[in-house]
């Protein structure tokens, strides 16, 4: 079975089929670093990572490009307020976004884009519109898209164009989904704000251009595939198309990758109703990050996810039962020989997941085959009857789902302890570990051995309460082959 993806363009499935085999372009639009990243944020981000790994894993080369947007009206104002300037003020969130990312694993593009970086190449872009027709310069030096000259627009997000009205315009980068003018390539200069001197005149960028720009600079006029959030398909990239196919010629993408929106407790996420949530909010939580990673990886991307304290807690108790299988079967003292009853199960697993995987990143697939071979797996090592054999044909597929869902190495007390510095530096919590309550040593090991006995009467939950009590003390547990290791934060 070849990889399925959902390709919102032709809305359909579709076999995916690069430009140039077993390699691929790809372009995801990165964050906006205006402030912390949120979990609705991440959903996405999580998604591409778990998309890159399969293709590697797939076997494909990737010419991956995330951009990093650090000039925008948010940005600018911003800065303005803090009386710093635009790219002082975008490097405190663009640092965070890199710690959050090594928080929830999510491994670094091929390249990075900072649409700072890339003005010249924006503003020669825009001049190329402008000599075919698709961008007017108005009296202030701006810079505007006439979408009525370019009759595809809309294709990507379905909307009909019948009633826009030619030539009225929008400066603001993000606005209504029903608001269908005109939009800035280009921005004049206003006094107090950033500019760059180009060969179209002083200003800034406006927020699509940038993203045009940037993918074509370093994957070329026609792209495999985009990615982003479905909050990106009106007006962002359907403006993307328009701005690169009008200069081009070409398509400028053939697939568009979407991610559904995130509810949190059923709601849309927002300030106003108090949930909403950054990564380091749910962390200064207690919440680990590998739990806050799996639950955001569980739901597949076309479905829309309720983020729930109590689906982060499900989730904590799936991390340790795999955890635990894995150090079960490193640790475990199994008697010679195989069982093809085993053996069977350890394929089946590995084809389940891949099959899976391949249905459009059907991760709830994924994550089922998993755990039915933990179960089946832990019922045979129960009853004696899992061999050396049987855990060397199931280490692989352990292995296999890690290169994808990437939960199983256990660093979660030192990800905290790195948000926690990271909050009493900012002020956030208050600088004294008095407030962590104390155990003494007798008191440390007494918890452990009842956590071992949990662990050995394969009482799950327990053992990961008794670790959960034990890092909000202050101590940091690390699970080795020759037993629990122990000290204090």
């Amino acid at each position: 079975m070849a990889l399925e993806v959902f390709n919102t363009l032709s809305n359909r499935l579709e076999p995916l089929q690069p430009l140039e085999d077993k390699r691929i372009r790809m372009y995801s639009c990165g964050p906006t670093v205006y402030d912390y990243g949120h979990i609705g944020n991440f959903r996405t981000f999580v998604f591409v990572d778990l998309f890159r790994r399969f293709l590697r894993q797939s076997g494909y080369r990737l010419d991956h490009v995330m951009n990093i947007t650090d000039v925008d009206d948010k940005i600018i104002r911003n800065a303005s307020q803090r009386g710093v300037g635009v790219r002082e003020y975008a490097e405190v969130y663009e640092r965070a976004f890199f710690e959050d990312m090594r928080m929830l694993s999510l491994q670094k593009p091929e390249r990075i884009a900072r649409a700072t970086e890339h003005i010249p190449e924006m503003a020669r872009l825009i001049a190329r519109l402008e000599r075919k027709g698709f961008a007017y310069r108005t009296e202030d030096g701006s810079y505007y898209y006439r979408i009525a000259s370019f009759p595809e627009y809309g294709k990507l997000s379905k909307k009909d164009m019948s009633g826009i009205t030619d030539g009225a315009r929008v400066d603001v980068d993000e606005y209504e989904k029903d608001n269908v003018r005109d939009f800035a390539l280009w921005k004049a200069p206003k006094p107090g704000e950033a500019q760059w001197q180009t060969e179209i005149g002083p200003g800034r960028p406006g927020w699509h251009i940038e993203c045009s720009a940037m993918a074509m600079e370093y994957l070329g006029e026609t792209l495999d595939i985009h990615l982003g959030g479905e909050d990106l398909i009106f007006p962002h990239h359907e403006n993307e198309i328009a701005q690169s196919e009008a200069a081009t010629g070409k398509q400028f993408a053939r697939y568009w990758m979407h991610v559904r929106f995130l509810l949190v407790e059923g709601q849309k996420m927002s300030k106003s109703l108090g949930n909403f949530y950054t990564l380091r909010d749910l962390m200064l939580k207690g919440h680990k990050a590998s739990s806050i990673r799996y639950l955001l990886a569980s739901v597949p991307h076309q479905k829309q996810l309720n983020f729930t304290f109590d689906g982060l807690t499900q989730a904590a108790h799936a991390v340790e039962r795999l955890r635990n299988f894995k150090l079960r079967l490193e640790t475990g003292h199994f008697p010679a020989g195989d069982t093809p009853e085993i053996n069977a199960l350890a394929q089946s697993t590995r084809e389940k997941m891949r099959v899976a995987l391949e249905d459009n990143m059907n991760t709830a697939q994924a994550l089922a085959a998993i755990f039915d071979m933990l179960r089946e797996s832990n019922a045979a090592a129960d009853a004696g009857k899992l061999l050396r054999g049987d855990v060397e044909a199931l280490q692989p597929v352990l292995q296999q789902f890690e290169e994808i869902f990437a939960v199983l190495q256990d660093d979660d007390a030192e990800k905290t302890r790195q948000v926690l510095e990271w909050a009493r530096a900012e002020g956030k919590l208050a600088d004294d570990t008095a407030a962590l309550p104390k155990l003494s040593k007798e008191e440390v090991e007494q918890k452990i051995e009842q956590r071992q006995q949990a662990r050995r009467a394969r009482d799950f939950v327990r053992a990961d309460t008794i670790r959960r009590d034990l890092e909000q003390a202050g101590i940091i547990l690390e699970d080795t082959k020759d037993g629990v290791r122990w000290k204090y934060r």
